[in-house]
């Protein structure tokens, strides 16, 4: 598989742009913007964070509480920042009670550790939502290598769930299903 062809067509599924913070070994506060985030689960209220093997990040969120800052419209010179293009105005950080967020966001959800798993070239952060931070904000987008703005809605439908789930889906877990028997075909053994 050429990696520039399947980077590409990566780049086709649009995502929300996150910055990942923490605290490095010192206590200094550190981010990364990471756009490879994942909500998980329910119960537990579980999110990934898939992160570059060699980044520092992955480094340093070994074991470690961090935040999924999901970055507000107005805010891809943040992007841009923790993406190694550093900004000259004031980053907008602020302490919490496991790790340090940053302000302005359309949501903050703050984690604890939960497991580290292989992700190949990543690795895969799993953490525990023990914060929820929301906004009324607009999120901003990521798609085609560059950054986009959420338009208006497409449908007036809300989506509730995957119909594959027996407690959301066309069938809940009570339905039950007889079989159809159908009459045996005689095989003919005439060619």
């Amino acid at each position: 598989m050429d990696p520039r062809t399947l980077r590409s067509t990566f780049g086709r599924f649009a995502t929300g742009v996150t910055v990942i913070t923490c605290h490095t070994p010192d206590g200094a506060h550190h981010g990364a913007t990471v756009t490879a985030f994942t909500p998980i689960s329910l119960d537990p209220p579980l999110v990934q964070v898939a992160m570059t093997r060699t980044s520092k990040a992955a480094a340093y969120l070994e074991g470690a509480a961090f935040a999924v800052n999901v970055l507000a419209a107005d805010q891809s010179d943040i992007a841009m920042h923790f993406a190694g293009r550093p900004c000259s105005d004031p980053l907008p950080w602020r302490e919490g009670a496991t790790a340090p967020r940053l302000g302005g966001t359309a949501a903050t959800l703050v984690c604890r550790p939960w497991r580290t798993d292989d992700g190949g070239d990543h690795l895969l952060f799993l953490g525990e939502v023990v914060e929820v931070i929301t906004t009324d904000r607009k999120p901003l987008l990521f798609h085609d290598s560059a950054f986009h703005h959420i338009g208006n809605p497409s449908s007036e439908v809300v989506w509730l769930g995957c119909q594959d789930d027996p407690s959301t889906g066309w069938f809940d877990a009570t339905t039950s299903f007889t079989a159809i028997e159908t009459p045996a075909i005689p095989r003919s053994t005439h060619y």
